[in-house]
């Protein structure tokens, strides 16, 4: 066959068989589909619809030990006719999988021969064509990271470079960073990291995201015509959980931080910063949850900006200290955490801590008799809730850094 896009090898090998022809990626996910020859069964009817087949049934697929193959098999697949899978290789690389329906029972010589031809030059043409991205996404990383730069004339560069590539139009004009940080115990796992934010990209459609990836860390530039709703966010962060957790380590999911939104490039490292300490809130404070947003975080936006060495220095506040000591059963500083959390409202605190009134008077009376502080006083109120944010983000990077 001559060199050609996939579409046509695709139809010219089904109207040569008068069957149904698809090829897939390495992950069974449909790059080109002939029309139907009547051999059609329902897995076929869904995976050209929905461009992908159900997680279960992937599995059950890669587990006969496709992904080794060299030449052409029959795989058996759960709940539908059996397939004849020819593997997409290219100087021993797999590329994918070229699919028939056994609708007979049988292959021939010629179609197996055939089949194995075609998936030979589907090959080579991915091949081609992965190596174009690869060339490409090098680039566009390359000018991602400039982007971000500490150095205002790099960053100028970058801006020049990333609108000379004309990846997206002027009417795009917001622009979004999302931070993907791999947890520690799942950081070696690299190939299934970058393939899982990847997949996440993969969840914007009609708008332009970018990705820049290392070993452990990862961010999405998104550039849309308007600021991203949260649902874009969650189906992007859902996507890229959903994927590393298939691949890599399904206990130990990535975690996510989203920056303010920006309307020139310039400000994307504004975006990025914001992003990664977000990322960062995320990572160490389990009640954040997983996907933490900049503008949601409260006064730990402010003091996840200081150095942890500098952070946890100041974390030791005596007057929380000297409550410490007085209280071996943390009523009270429990006690002070929820008056602070309700803004001292004194029957929402009452009613969260279920005690009585007077019960909390008698409490934050002692608060106040231990540390010398008045709780009517401004200062000493931001002193003490100041504390107890610093304390809670200490503890989490000491157990983080496992000191």
């Amino acid at each position: 066959m001559a060199d050609r896009d996939l579409q046509s090898i695709v139809d010219e090998l089904a109207e040569r068989l008068r069957r149904s022809v698809a090829i897939d990626d390495p992950a069974i996910r449909l790059l080109a589909a002939s029309r139907h020859f009547g051999d059609e069964d329902a897995l076929r009817v869904s995976s050209v619809m929905n461009r992908a087949v159900e997680p279960r049934i992937v599995d059950h697929i890669l587990a006969q030990g496709i992904s080794r193959w060299v030449a052409p098999g029959v795989v058996d697949v759960e709940g539908a006719m059996p397939r004849l899978c020819a593997p997409v290789r290219c100087n021993g690389m797999l590329l994918g999988y070229l699919w028939l329906i056994d609708r007979d029972g049988t292959f021939t010589e010629h179609e197996m021969a055939a089949a194995g031809e075609a998936a030979a030059t589907a090959g080579a043409m991915l091949l081609r064509r992965l190596l174009l991205h690869e060339r490409s996404k090098a680039r566009q990383e390359g000018i991602l990271r400039e982007l971000v730069s500490g150095d205002l004339a790099v960053r100028a560069q970058a801006i020049e470079d990333l609108r000379a590539e004309q990846l997206f139009g002027d009417e795009s004009s917001h622009f979004t960073v999302l931070a993907v940080q791999c947890r520690a115990a799942a950081a070696p796992q690299e190939v299934a990291f970058e393939a899982a934010v990847e997949e996440g990209v993969r969840a914007v459609t009609g708008d332009v995201a970018l990705m820049a990836a290392n070993r452990s860390r990862a961010w999405i530039l998104l550039v849309q015509r308007v600021a991203p709703s949260r649902g874009l966010v969650d189906a992007v962060a859902e996507r890229i959980t959903t994927r590393f957790r298939r691949l890599g380590d399904e206990n130990a999911p990535p975690v996510f931080g989203l920056g303010g939104t920006v309307t020139a490039l310039g400000d994307v490292v504004t975006s990025y910063r914001e992003a990664l300490l977000a990322a960062r809130a995320a990572l160490l404070l389990p009640g954040i949850g997983s996907l933490a947003r900049w503008g949601e975080l409260g006064p730990y936006e402010l003091l996840l900006k200081l150095p942890p060495e500098d952070l946890l220095t100041a974390s030791p506040v005596p007057a929380l200290a000297a409550i410490e000591q007085e209280d071996t059963h943390d009523v009270l500083l429990t006690t002070l955490t929820d008056f602070f959390d309700h803004a001292g409202n004194i029957q929402r605190t009452a009613d969260s801590l279920r005690v009585h009134r007077a019960t909390l008077y008698q409490r934050l009376k002692r608060i106040e008799q231990i540390t010398g502080c008045s709780l009517d006083s401004g200062d000493d109120r931001l002193m003490l809730h100041l504390g107890l944010k610093l304390r809670v983000i200490a503890a989490a990077y000491r157990d983080h850094l496992g000191r």
